[in-house]
C-alpha cells in the first residue's frame, strides 16, 4: 500500500479533460504538486475546498485547472460569461492568477478580465462588457465595478476563490469582502487558500464554506527540505557591509532582499547601485491611488517586478508586500536584511526562494536588537540554524566604500526631499531613470 501512495501521479490521473493536458503539457506541467494532487480530485467532485500551502506550491493550478474543466463542460450547454471570481490581496498577484488563467485556456478560448486599483476604471469596464469567463481582482476594486459599472453583476457566478485568504481578512479588505459575499449566489463552489489557518480565516469558512474538503499540503509553519537556511548576528552598525559582502559573494545569483519599511527599501537600492550592483526597490507606497501620480507609481512597482524577473535587475529590495503571491520562480537566496517583527512573515519570505522543487538560501542578519525576533523564528520552525561564515576582517574591508556609497546616496535623497510635494522625494527620481519611466506624459501633468 505503501508503494501506491507513493507513485507519481500525473494530470490524467487526476481526472482532467484532454483540451487541459494539452495545456498543462505546453506549459511544461509535467507531474501534478502535493496540493495539485489533493484538490483537483475533490474539486472535480464539486467539493467545497479549504486549502492549506506553502508558498511555491502550485496553488493556483489547484484551482484553476477544476474551474476550467467545468467552464468547459458548462460551455456545451450555454454561453458562460462571469463562470468564475477570484479575489486576491495584492494587484500583482490577480495579474498572475489571471496570465494562468489565460495561457491555461488559450487553447479553449477563455477569456479574463483583472479588476484592480491604479488602472482605469473605463478601459475594466470596456473589458467587462466583452462578457468574461473569469474575473480576477482585488476586493476594492471588484466593489466599485459591482456598484457603478451598468450592466455588471455577478448573478451568474459559480465558482468564488479566495487566494491568500488570511490577508483578505485584514481591515483593509473585510468591509469590502462582505459586501461582495452578500451579493453573490449561495448556489456556487467556493475554494478558500491560506498559508496559515488564523481565526479570521476559520469564521470566514463556516461563513461561506458548505461541508469543504481541507487539504493540508504542509505542515503549518514548514520551510521545504531544499532550502540552506543561515543566520549571522552582527553589530547593527555593520550591518550594510554584510549585506554588500554576501552579494558580492554571491554575484551571480538572483536576490531578494527584505527590510522592514518602504523608505528603507529606496535608501539600500541607491547604496548598492552606487556599489556598481543591479538593486531595484518594490514596496507598498508605489501602489497608493488612482491619480496620475498612483498610477505612475503603480507602473514603478510593476516596472521593478518586471525588470528582475528579466533578469536585469538581479537584487530587488523589497518590503513584506513581496513576501507572498508572487510569481518570481528563479530566486536564488532571500537576504532578511531585518527580522521581521511577526514571525510567521519569515515563513512567508524565505519561500520566495527554492520553489518547486529547486535549491535555495536564506540568510538572516540578525542585530543585538532583533535577537528576540530572530529566537521566535527558530522556535516557529523548530529548529535553531547553523551560522553563515564569514570572517569580519575581510567583511570590514568594505567599510570604507559602504559608507561612502551611504554617503552619496543620502545626499541625492536629501537633494529631493523638496520635490516630494509634487510626487517626487525620497530618491524616486533615480528610481525613475533605473525603471525607464519617467516620459512626456509626467512632464505634461506636471506643468497643468
Amino acid at each position: 500500500m505503501a508503494e501506491e501512495k507513493e507513485e507519481v501521479k500525473t494530470f490524467k490521473d487526476l481526472g482532467i479533460c484532454e483540451q487541459l493536458l494539452e495545456a498543462c503539457d505546453d506549459l511544461g506541467w509535467k507531474n501534478p504538486t502535493k496540493i495539485q494532487v489533493e484538490a483537483i480530485p475533490h474539486a472535480l467532485e464539486g467539493k467545497d475546498l479549504i486549502g492549506l500551502a506553502q508558498t511555491g506550491s502550485g496553488k493556483t493550478g489547484a484551482f484553476a485547472l477544476p474551474i476550467l474543466h467545468s467552464l468547459l463542460e458548462a460551455s456545451e450547454k450555454s454561453v458562460q460569461a462571469f463562470f468564475a471570481c477570484v479575489m486576491s490581496p495584492t494587484r500583482e498577484l490577480a495579474i498572475q492568477i489571471a496570465e494562468q488563467f489565460e495561457a491555461l485556456g488559450s487553447g479553449i478560448g477563455v477569456k479574463c478580465a483583472v479588476l484592480v486599483g491604479g488602472v482605469d476604471m473605463v478601459q475594466q469596464a470596456i473589458a467587462l462588457g466583452k462578457r468574461p469567463h473569469i474575473i480576477v481582482g482585488t476586493p476594492g476594486r471588484l466593489v466599485d465595478h459591482l456598484s457603478n459599472t451598468k450592466g455588471f453583476s455577478l448573478r451568474t457566478l459559480k465558482y468564488l476563490v479566495l487566494d491568500e485568504a488570511d490577508r483578505l481578512l485584514n481591515e483593509d479588505f473585510e468591509k469590502s469582502l462582505d459586501e461582495i459575499l452578500k451579493v453573490i449566489p449561495r448556489d456556487r463552489r467556493t475554494y478558500l487558500f491560506s498559508a496559515t489557518m488564523t481565526k479570521k480565516v476559520k469564521k470566514l469558512q463556516r461563513a461561506c464554506l458548505r461541508n469543504p474538503v481541507k487539504i493540508e499540503a504542509a505542515s503549518k509553519y514548514s520551510t521545504v527540505d531544499t532550502l540552506k537556511q543561515q543566520y549571522r548576528f552582527i553589530p547593527a552598525k555593520y550591518k550594510d557591509c554584510y549585506l554588500v559582502y554576501i552579494l558580492t559573494e554571491m554575484s551571480g545569483s538572483t536576490s531578494m532582499v527584505f527590510t522592514r519599511t518602504c523608505d528603507a527599501t529606496t535608501f539600500l537600492a541607491l547604496v548598492l547601485r552606487n556599489l556598481g550592483l543591479r538593486a531595484i526597490p518594490i514596496n507598498g507606497h508605489m501602489t497608493q491611488d488612482l491619480t496620475f501620480s498612483g498610477i505612475l507609481q503603480q507602473s514603478k512597482r510593476l516596472g521593478a517586478l518586471n525588470k528582475f524577473k528579466a533578469g536585469e535587475c538581479n537584487i530587488l529590495i523589497c518590503t513584506d508586500v513581496a513576501s507572498r503571491g508572487l510569481d518570481i520562480p528563479s530566486v536564488d537566496m532571500v537576504i532578511n536584511y531585518d527580522i521581521p517583527t511577526n514571525s510567521k512573515d519569515y515563513i512567508h519570505r524565505v519561500g520566495r526562494t527554492a520553489r518547486a522543487g529547486r535549491s535555495g538560501v536564506a540568510i538572516s542578519l540578525v542585530n543585538q536588537y532583533e535577537l528576540e525576533w530572530y529566537l521566535l523564528i527558530e522556535k516557529l520552525i523548530g529548529k535553531k540554524l547553523p551560522e553563515f561564515p564569514a570572517e569580519e576582517e575581510e567583511v570590514l574591508l568594505l567599510l570604507e566604500r559602504v559608507t561612502e556609497a551611504k554617503r552619496i546616496s543620502q545626499m541625492k535623497i536629501k537633494e529631493s526631499g523638496g520635490k516630494k510635494r509634487k510626487g517626487g522625494g525620497d530618491g524616486e527620481e533615480e528610481i525613475e531613470k533605473y525603471l525607464g519611466i519617467k516620459d512626456k506624459k509626467s512632464k505634461k501633468f506636471k506643468k497643468r
